[in-house]
């Protein structure tokens, strides 16, 4: 299974925030970090907002922030919100679906990935924040030089 880009800048933007827990961020900084389109991401952050994940404050002193603590907020919880479905293979169509035992295995796999995705939070993705900080601003993963 792979994800969707959608629900890549989804997490990408609750680590960006969670990074920066201390301050609001802006959608053109965490575009220029991620390098991506400004645009993908206001329509991102106005999901992610709309679900309660990122609270939004608007005027000249705007952006956002994590709408709740980073270890409040479950990678499977994102997942769900962001992705349509987990159906891995449209087995409706095949002569031998009502037979064949792909389809249970299948949902089974599909329940394993997001029970895995449930036991981690935003929180546990900040392994080294340190060097994350450092690689968010364009810095040295090490400290040395730019």
């Amino acid at each position: 299974m792979r994800l969707t880009r959608y629900t890549d800048y989804s997490l990408r933007v609750l680590i960006h925030l969670a990074l920066h827990e201390d301050r609001i961020c802006s959608i053109g900084e965490i575009s220029r970090t991620y390098d991506i389109s400004q645009n993908h991401l206001m329509k991102v952050v106005n999901a992610l907002a709309h679900d309660g994940f990122v609270e939004t404050l608007r005027g000249r002193a705007g952006g956002m922030r994590l709408a709740r603590a980073a270890k409040d907020i479950t990678v499977g919880e994102v997942v769900r919100r962001t992705e349509d479905g987990f159906q891995l293979a449209d087995c409706s169509g095949c002569a031998l679906s009502p037979a064949c035992g792909l389809t249970g295995v299948l949902q089974k796999g599909a329940q394993a990935m997001l029970a895995v995705f449930d036991s981690y939070t935003i929180a546990d993705l900040l392994t080294d924040k340190a060097t994350m900080l450092r690689l968010a601003s364009g810095q040295s993963p090490i400290g040395i030089g730019a």
